[in-house]
């Protein structure tokens, strides 16, 4: 009887050796079939946009296609719990940004998720910023003169984003905050699919991130009211910030970063760490992203242990704002 045991205890253990013996090896051959980019929006917004510039190149770095799958909805959060929930074998990641990392985390009582526990940072990819638009016929051209517009008409006026906790939606709130006027809120599943309804008239402005709100101010198809970010935009240099205009509180950036399920091996996570910081190096990716208006970040704020010690202080950077609104989401 004891033979048996004995001989049972030495099977245990080495079943649990040829595991533990397995798990770097798989890291070590990852990739061996496609990988999964979960864009947490719909197709043709910020984000996709960001993801479909890298995936490319990142699929030749990883020697595997990536690709890139768009799964929109409650303001990013339903993409990013796909993969939080998703086996942590490194087959599918999401590109995440400062709405479905950070902002969901203290906008809704019961986010679908815990960013700092149901995720593992793989690194920041890119910096961005937003730009207030507003449909062409809306009579005003400074932000003076929108806030005197807004402040009149606050009760027939509306307003779209990305979706209920997005970037987009939160600066507009921060907008709203610094106007003090409470403006109707339109949710889209992103917000290039509201352009149409703005440029019909039926939405009057939108906070876009500028990888977007460029190319439609470069169209003529909406105007370009001020630039939401400390300093002004490469690609819209004559385009005043909104403290060039007078108007304090509004200088805040996003940014875009990969993450991973809980659980996936760490030479997983250093492997897609390493090839998304060479693919923002790669002299032709770098030259699409700047020509969008995204600001590139140096080497060292692309790791994964930066990215980890970031994402508190960014959960609790927009804590702030969101509870000074008194805006909550069940």
């Amino acid at each position: 009887m004891i033979r048996r045991r004995e001989i049972s205890v030495v099977m245990v253990a080495s079943v649990i050796c040829a595991l533990l013996a397995a798990h770097p090896a798989a890291s070590q051959s990852w990739p061996t079939r496609p990988v999964t980019m979960v864009v947490p929006f719909a197709a043709g917004g910020a984000t996709d946009v960001m993801a479909r510039v890298l995936a490319p190149r990142l699929s030749e770095l990883l020697g595997q296609q990536v690709i890139v799958e768009n799964v929109g909805g409650a303001g990013g959060m339903t993409g990013v719990a796909r993969v939080a929930k998703a086996p942590p074998d490194g087959y599918q990641f999401v590109l995440g940004n400062a709405g479905t990392q950070a902002i969901s985390q203290t906008l809704y009582k019961q986010p679908l998720y815990n960013s700092l526990t149901d995720l593992v940072p793989v690194g920041m990819v890119a910096q961005t910023f937003f730009i207030l638009i507003t449909r062409k016929d809306l009579p005003a051209t400074t932000l003076p003169e929108f806030i005197a517009y807004a402040r009149a008409n606050r009760a027939k006026m509306q307003y779209a984003s990305a979706g209920v906790g997005s970037t987009s939606h939160m600066m507009c709130v921060l907008l709203n905050i610094a106007m003090g006027a409470d403006i109707t809120h339109v949710p889209y599943r992103s917000t290039i699919i509201a352009m149409p309804d703005m440029m019909a008239g039926r939405i009057d402005f939108i906070c876009d991130a500028v990888e977007t709100a460029a190319q439609q101010i470069q169209g003529n198809t909406v105007k370009a009211i001020a630039v939401l970010a400390p300093s002004r935009s490469a690609v819209l240099p004559d385009l005043a910030t909104a403290a060039e205009q007078g108007v304090a509180g509004l200088a805040l950036s996003g940014w875009y970063g990969l993450f991973f399920p809980k659980g996936t091996p760490e030479g997983i996570v250093r492997r897609l760490s390493s090839a998304a910081s060479a693919a923002v190096d790669t002299p032709a990716v770098r030259e699409r992203i700047e020509g969008l208006g995204i600001n590139m970040i140096p080497p060292e704020r692309r790791t994964s242990e930066f990215l980890a010690r970031f994402l508190p202080a960014e959960i609790e950077k927009w804590a702030v704002p969101i509870r000074a609104s008194g805006l909550s989401m069940d």
